[in-house]
């Protein structure tokens, strides 16, 4: 096979490679943007290692905000509060559609132990319990 052939071949098996794996992240990305879930966490993603500040990044729907933000808690493995933060809207809020939204905590590391959680909790000024919602995703301690 000649020089010219197998650099026409890679070339086109690397256009494949690039299509076929742009495809796969756009359709999960399609997935997430349309499910049912009301926020989507981007970062960090689970057992993710963190250091101090720890940004926060993700998509949630409108209905999870008041006033364009919702709360950021940080806890150690026992779920003593380490840090408390406020997510904030990128965007138009007032939707049903998903927002960007990022928040920062700054904090220590605990003295003991390396796993904690990062909770995300869906704002509710009302305080009615069946409009109380969160996530938990746990973290390391780096």
């Amino acid at each position: 096979m000649s020089l010219k052939k197998r650099i026409y071949i890679s070339a086109a098996l690397i256009a494949f490679v690039v299509s076929a794996a742009s495809l796969i992240f756009f359709r999960a990305s399609q997935r997430a943007a349309n499910s049912n879930e009301p926020i989507v966490i981007t970062y960090p993603e689970a057992n993710s290692e963190i250091i101090s500040p720890l940004t926060v990044r993700g998509r949630a729907r409108g209905n999870w905000f008041f006033e364009a933000s919702f709360p950021l808690v940080l806890t150690d493995w026992d779920g003593k509060i380490i840090a408390q933060s406020y997510a904030k809207a990128e965007g138009e809020w007032m939707t049903t559609d998903f927002v960007p939204f990022s928040g920062t905590l700054t904090f220590e590391k605990p003295s003991y132990g390396v796993r904690g959680f990062l909770i995300v909790k869906k704002d509710n000024p009302s305080g009615l319990l069946e409009h109380d919602d969160s996530r938990e995703i746990p973290v390391i301690f780096k």
